[in-house]
């Protein structure tokens, strides 16, 4: 009994010409020895034959035969391994594989030059990458860093981050590290997320927010902001206690803690806290003087050349 096709057209016939990276596939049972092909690998002329992992619901196993030459081609793993006697290798002419059926398809058609879906999930990156690096597959390696920086993953960054720093993939994980500037990394939610980096990936990051959180506050002590001590004022010497000013500077670095990109701080915390509208409103208060002692236009402006200047990748 043949292996039949059945796709969305419905017309076993046109199967083969029909299918594309698109289109839904069916597979149907096939008398081969019991095995179940996958509709795209049934090829009789391929003399590899490799099963999936069985299916954890069916507890069927998909079997895929594919060429030597184009598995020698672009796996570094099967190269060598076809290298070995054969006879001590094989149970019953079947190389079984730890992968699911999903995650070898992908592969394969990668390997295989035939066109594959939209991939919008870490969830299929994540064990296509470990069969990747486990089947030492450079080709395919060099797609799916193309695909990680497409708009449907680039919203994970930390994911996007872990991935970078694995293959080393620099600019890739620059990337990345810029985008987790939004996050807060004790967040607990986050955790999950940095146990998976390494220690060398970790640390990097860290620094990039702290050099954020602690270059801002170097900054922010710095001329032309005042000092924060008690100071005399220009317009009648009465003594002035910028206590207001050290209570915002305060709240921004709290801030850069929890957000440190320092966009919140621009679009609204310097114009909604009440920590800056107390600055805004302090006036000197010597009698008859009422001098404002912040210029907020001036001040929210050097705030913002001051966020701008700090370090944006690892």
């Amino acid at each position: 009994m043949q292996l039949t096709l059945i796709t969305s057209s419905g017309n076993p016939n046109n199967a083969m010409m029909e299918l594309d990276g698109t289109q839904s596939t069916s597979l149907v049972e096939s008398n081969h020895g019991d095995r179940q092909y996958h509709p795209l690998f049934s090829s009789p002329d391929a003399e590899v034959v490799l099963a999936a992992k069985n299916d954890s619901v069916t507890k069927a196993s998909v079997f895929f035969r594919l060429h030597s030459h184009n598995l020698k081609t672009a796996s570094g793993f099967f190269r060598q391994m076809f290298m070995l006697p054969q006879n001590s290798q094989l149970d019953n002419g079947v190389f079984y594989l730890e992968e699911d059926a999903s995650t070898l398809e992908l592969l394969f058609r990668l390997i295989s030059g035939l066109p594959i879906s939209q991939i919008d999930s870490y969830d299929q990156i994540d064990p296509l990458l470990d069969a990747i690096e486990k089947y030492d597959t450079p080709g395919p390696l060099s797609i799916v860093r193309l695909l990680v920086m497409t708009p449907s993953l680039l919203g994970h960054p930390f994911r996007l981050y872990a991935i970078a720093c694995r293959f080393g993939w620099d600019t890739e994980a620059q990337h990345a590290s810029t985008q987790t500037l939004t996050f807060d990394l004790y967040d607990k939610d986050v955790r999950q997320y940095l146990s998976r980096l390494s220690s060398n990936a970790l640390l990097r990051l860290f620094d990039l927010h702290r050099a954020r959180r602690e270059g801002l506050r170097q900054r922010l002590n710095d001329p032309p902001f005042v000092s924060g001590g008690l100071a005399t004022c220009n317009n009648c010497n009465a003594v002035i206690d910028y206590h207001t000013w050290r209570e915002l500077k305060y709240k921004i670095i709290l801030e850069m803690d929890v957000r440190p990109l320092g966009d919140t701080i621009l679009e609204s915390g310097l114009s909604e806290w009440p920590e800056a509208l107390a600055c805004w409103q302090a006036k000197c208060v010597q009698t008859g003087c009422s001098r404002a002692l912040y210029d907020k236009g001036e001040t929210l402006r050097v705030i913002k050349e001051c966020i701008e200047t700090l370090p944006k990748t690892i």
